[in-house]
C-alpha cells in the first residue's frame, strides 16, 4: 500500500467532512491530495478553502488506496459532472480500493454507476437517489460492504474515519 488518500471535493462541500477526514488521516500517516471539481482553489459552505494539489485530468488510481467523497450538498453535485472524476471512482471500485462518502457524496459514485448490489447509508434526503441507483439503503450512522464505507450525515464524522481507518489497517496488515 502507498499509505495515500484523495479527498475530492465541489464549490459548496461540507467543510467538516472535507477538513476532518484531511487531518484525520495525517494523523495515521497517510498522505492526503486534493482534488477539486473545478481544478481552482474552492470554498465550502462555511468558508473552509480546500487548495487543489492535483487536477481531476491527474487522478490516478495507481496512486491512491483511498478516495473520501464529502457531502454538502451542492459539492457533489458539481463533483460528479467531471468525467474524469466518475472515470476514476470506477477504476477504483474495480480494483475493490476504498471508496468512503458521506452526505450527499454518493451523489458522485452513483453518477459514476457503482453503486448496484452495495449497502450504503446517505443523508435522508437522497436516500431515494441510493435506492434507485441499486443499492440497499440502510439507516445506520455507517456502513461498511467491503471497500465501500458510507455515512449520512457530518454529526457522524467520528464514525466514519473510524470505520475507514478500521478497514484500512486490516488491508494494510493482511
Amino acid at each position: 500500500m502507498k499509505n495515500t488518500a484523495v479527498i475530492i471535493v465541489g464549490q459548496g462541500f461540507e467543510d467538516s467532512e472535507f477538513t476532518y477526514p484531511f487531518y484525520r488521516l495525517q494523523e495515521e500517516n497517510i498522505k492526503v491530495d486534493i482534488v477539486t471539481a473545478c481544478d481552482k482553489p474552492i470554498t465550502g459552505k462555511l468558508g473552509q478553502i480546500a487548495i487543489p494539489t492535483l487536477k481531476s485530468s491527474e487522478l490516478d488510481e495507481l496512486n491512491f488506496d483511498m478516495v473520501i467523497l464529502p457531502g454538502g450538498h451542492e459539492g457533489p453535485d458539481r463533483v460528479r459532472q467531471v468525467k474524469d472524476i466518475l472515470k476514476f471512482i470506477k477504476i477504483m471500485d474495480n480494483n475493490k480500493k476504498i471508496i468512503a462518502t458521506t452526505c450527499h457524496g454518493s451523489w458522485t459514485t452513483i453518477s459514476a454507476k457503482i453503486m448496484k448490489g452495495k449497502k450504503a447509508t446517505c443523508y435522508k434526503g437522497m436516500k431515494d437517489d441510493l435506492i434507485n441507483s441499486g443499492a440497499s439503503y440502510l439507516d445506520k450512522n455507517v456502513v461498511i460492504d467491503g471497500h465501500f464505507i458510507s455515512a449520512p450525515h457530518f454529526r457522524n464524522n467520528h464514525q466514519w474515519l473510524e470505520a475507514i481507518i478500521t478497514v484500512y489497517n486490516k488491508r494494510k496488515d493482511a
